[in-house]
C-alpha cells in the first residue's frame, strides 16, 4: 500500500507505551478488583457497552470521585431520552476538577499557564486556582446567587472564564458562555433565553495584534438582559453601574484575597451548564448537561481514551463559543494542567501553534482540522524549527481530516507523535469516536469507538450496515446526553433533535461509515449546520442578519465539504423586486453579516436565485439542497411532493450539476 493512501498505518504503540497507558492501569484494576479479564482495547470497549452499569461504576471508582452515593446503580432506569444515572449520588463538578489543590505534593505546580499573542505568560497554581475559585464563588453567594440560577460569560479563552465556570459550578449555578466576537443580537439570541442574574464580561480583548474595544456591545448586551443584576468586568473597565443603574464589579477585585472553596453537592443530573447549538433551525437550542455526566466523561474521554494525567499539559486554542473550550476543564478534571491562549491560531505566522506548544512543553495539542491543512499549505516545518520533545499525542476534530494532511503532521511535525481524529458532538460535550492509546492508527480513520458508546452506522432501515455511509447512532445511554433542552418543558424538542429518526436510539445527524476492521470514517453532517474552519455554526445567525437588508426577499445558505478537506459555503438570495445583485450589494451584504453575527460567518458566495425552495410549513430546505450540492441525483435528494413552490428547485438541480462538473474538472 502506498503511504499517500488512506489506510496506511501512521502510529503504532510501543510495548513501553501499552504498559503506561493509563487504559492499561484501568484494565489491571478491573482483574484485580471485579475480576474482569479484559487484555485488548476492542476486549475493554466491547464490555463497556455489553455491561453499561457495571462499566460507569467502576469508571467512578477507579478514579475515586469525590461526592456520596457513587455505589448505588450506576444507570438505575436504561431509557433514551430519561436514562436515569447515579440515583442516591450527590457530588459537585468544580470539587472533583479541584482536587489537585488539596495534595500537598501538587498544589503548587502549574494548573494554568495563559499566554498572549506578545508571548506574555501569566501561572495559576492549583492552590491559587481553588483560592480564586472559592472567593468568586463566595462573592456569588453574597449576591443571593443558589443552586439553578443563570450566570453568563461573554469572554476570550482566559483564565477568568475557568475561573467563573468552576466557582458558578461550586455554588450549583447553572453556567454559559459565549465568545467576544459574537454580536449583540447573537449574544442575545442565546443569553435570553436563560435570564442570567449574573453576568461576567470583558469590555476589551485583543486578536492578530489588535486591540478591540467592545464596551458598547456589552452596554447592549446588559440592556438587553432585564434579568440582570449584576456585571463581572474583566479588562479595562472600572466599578460603576451600567446604564440602567445596576452594579458593575471588577474581577480581579473579587479575587484578589482568595479563600478556602465551599462546595454546594448536587443530585447527579443537578444542570452544569448550557452549551448552544449552532441554530440550524431557529434560535440557538440551549443544551442542558449536568455535573455527574460531564465528571464522568470528563475522567474517562480524556482520562482513559486520550491517556491524560497529573503529568500532563493540554493546549487548545479554542473559541469560548465551540465546545472543545470546554474540554479545558475536562483535562483539568483529570489532575492534567492547562494552556489558555485568546490571540489567533496564525499570529506571527502560521507555525504560531507549534510555537506555543514548543515554549509551554504541552503534552497534548486539540486542534480544528482547519488548522492543520492552513499549516501544510502554508509549508511550515516545525520539526527543524521547534522543540516538540513534549508533545505525545495531536487530537484533530471539528471536521474531517484529509490523509495529506495527516501524513505530512508525521513528516513536518512529528514522526512519532500519537496524530488522532476524533468526532463528538455540543450536544453530549464529548466524543463518540476516536482515538485509544492501545491500537495502531490508520491515515484517514478514526481508531474506533471510545468507552462506553454503543455507536454504528445505521442505513435508512434502521439496520447497522458495514462498509457503507451512514447514520452515525448511539444504541445505550450516554452519562453525558443531555439533561433536557432549555426551554423544552415537554421534551418535544429534544425527543425530536435526536430520536425522530430511530425512536429509541441516538441519532447524531453525521454521516459515518464503519469498516469491516472497527474503525471509522467521517464524512461530515447530513443536517443543515455550517462547518466552518472546524466550528459549527448556523444559517440561522446570517438569516436575522440579513433581515433588514431591504433588497432581499429570502435568501438560503449551505456548506458542502470538498474532496481534500475543502470547503464552500454559497450564499443564495432571492431579490426583492427591482433589486440587482452588483459588486456593491454583495460588499454590503458581506458587511452586515460580519457586524451582526461574525467574520466566520461570511459566505464564500453570494449567488441570486429566482426563488428559495420551502416546505408546506415554510421551513427552508437546507439539507436537500446540500445533498444535491453533494453529488445526489435530484430524485434521491428532494422529495418535490413536500415543496411549496417545488419549480424553484430546478435552478438549483442546474447549478449543482454545474458545480460537480466543475469539480470533476
Amino acid at each position: 500500500m502506498s503511504t499517500d493512501a488512506p489506510g496506511a498505518v501512521t502510529w503504532t504503540p510501543t510495548e513501553a507505551d501499552i504498559a503506561r497507558a493509563r487504559m492499561t492501569g484501568f484494565m489491571r484494576w478491573l482483574r484485580d478488583e471485579r475480576g474482569v479479564e479484559l487484555t485488548t482495547y476492542r476486549e475493554l470497549w466491547r464490555w463497556s457497552v455489553d455491561e453499561v452499569s457495571a462499566f460507569w461504576e467502576c469508571i467512578a471508582q477507579y478514579f475515586d470521585l469525590v461526592g456520596d452515593g457513587w455505589r448505588s446503580p450506576a444507570l438505575a432506569d436504561e431509557r433514551m431520552p430519561g436514562a436515569i444515572w447515579f440515583p442516591d449520588a450527590r457530588l459537585n463538578f468544580a470539587e472533583n476538577v479541584l482536587r489537585a489543590a488539596s495534595d500537598r505534593h501538587r498544589h503548587h505546580a502549574t494548573a494554568i499557564l495563559h499566554l498572549t499573542e506578545d508571548d506574555d505568560e501569566r501561572r495559576i497554581s492549583w492552590r491559587e486556582l481553588a483560592e480564586q475559585v472559592g472567593a468568586f464563588a463566595d462573592w456569588l453567594r453574597s449576591r443571593g446567587i443558589r443552586p439553578n440560577d443563570r450566570v453568563a460569560a461573554v469572554l476570550p479563552n482566559v483564565p477568568e472564564a475557568i475561573i467563573g465556570l468552576l466557582g458558578s459550578a461550586a455554588v450549583g449555578a447553572v453556567w454559559t458562555i459565549n465568545s467576544p466576537d459574537l454580536s449583540a443580537e447573537a449574544t442575545l439570541g442565546r443569553l435570553r433565553q436563560l435570564q442570567p442574574r449574573i453576568l461576567i464580561a470583558a469590555d476589551t480583548y485583543s486578536y492578530n495584534g489588535k486591540p478591540f474595544d467592545v464596551s458598547e456591545r456589552l452596554a447592549e448586551i446588559e440592556g438587553g438582559l432585564p434579568g440582570l443584576e449584576a456585571t463581572v468586568i474583566i479588562g479595562q473597565g472600572s466599578r460603576g453601574t451600567d446604564a440602567m443603574g445596576r452594579p458593575r464589579t471588577r474581577f480581579d477585585e473579587i479575587v484578589e484575597r482568595g479563600v478556602e472553596p465551599r462546595f454546594e453537592r448536587v443530585p447527579f443530573s443537578h444542570p452544569l451548564w448550557v452549551l448552544f447549538s449552532s441554530g440550524t433551525t431557529g434560535a440557538p437550542k440551549g443544551i442542558v448537561h449536568g455535573h455527574g455526566g460531564i465528571l464522568l466523561e470528563a475522567v474517562k474521554g480524556p482520562g482513559l481514551n486520550q491517556d491524560m494525567g497529573p503529568d500532563d499539559r493540554y493546549y487548545v486554542a479554542a473559541n469560548t463559543s465551540w465546545m472543545v473550550w470546554n474540554t479545558l476543564v475536562t483535562n483539568l478534571a483529570t489532575g492534567a494542567s492547562v494552556v489558555t491562549y485568546s490571540g489567533s491560531p496564525t499570529f506571527g505566522g502560521a507555525d504560531r501553534q507549534f510555537r506555543i506548544l514548543a515554549r509551554t512543553g504541552a503534552t497534548m495539542f486539540a486542534t480544528g482540522a482547519a488548522y492543520l491543512q492552513a499549516a501544510e499549505r502554508a509549508g511550515v516545518n516545525p520539526r527543524s524549527t521547534v522543540d516538540l520533545s513534549a508533545l505525545r499525542s495531536i487530537l484533530s476534530t471539528g471536521s474531517p481530516l484529509p490523509v495529506s494532511t495527516w501524513l505530512w503532521v508525521h513528516r513536518e511535525v512529528k514522526p512519532d507523535v500519537h496524530l488522532g481524529s476524533d468526532t463528538g458532538g455540543t450536544d453530549i460535550c464529548s466524543g463518540f469516536i476516536g482515538s485509544n492509546p492501545l491500537e495502531p492508527v490508520h491515515a484517514g480513520h478514526l481508531q474506533g469507538p471510545l468507552l462506553g458508546v454503543a455507536v454504528e452506522a445505521w442505513g435508512e432501515d434502521g439496520q447497522r450496515v458495514i462498509d457503507e455511509v451512514g447514520d452515525l447512532v448511539v444504541r445505550r445511554p450516554m452519562p453525558s446526553m443531555p439533561l433536557f433542552l432549555w426551554d423544552d418543558p415537554g421534551g418535544e424538542k429534544y425527543r425530536s433533535a435526536y430520536f425522530d429518526v430511530f425512536p429509541g436510539v441516538w441519532t447524531q445527524g453525521d454521516w459515518i461509515t464503519e469498516t469491516a476492521s472497527g474503525e471509522f470514517i467521517v464524512h461530515g453532517r447530513s443536517d443543515a449546520t455550517l462547518n466552518r474552519q472546524g466550528v459549527r455554526i448556523g444559517p440561522s445567525d446570517i438569516y436575522a442578519a440579513l433581515r433588514d437588508v431591504p433588497e432581499i426577499r429570502d435568501s438560503l445558505v449551505i456548506g458542502v465539504e470538498l474532496p481534500g478537506g475543502g470547503y464552500y459555503m454559497p450564499l443564495f438570495i432571492h431579490l426583492a423586486e427591482g433589486a440587482t445583485l452588483d459588486n456593491a450589494l454583495s460588499a454590503r451584504i458581506a458587511s452586515v453579516i460580519r457586524t451582526r453575527a461574525s467574520a466566520r460567518h461570511v459566505p464564500d458566495e453570494v449567488l441570486a436565485v429566482p426563488g428559495i425552495p420551502v416546505t408546506h410549513a415554510n421551513k427552508k430546505l437546507e439539507v436537500p439542497i446540500k445533498r444535491l450540492f453533494s453529488g445526489q441525483p435530484l430524485a434521491r435528494a428532494v422529495n418535490l411532493g413536500s415543496i411549496a413552490n417545488p419549480e424553484s428547485v430546478a435552478w438549483f438541480a442546474n447549478r449543482a450539476a454545474q458545480f460537480r462538473r466543475t469539480l470533476a474538472e
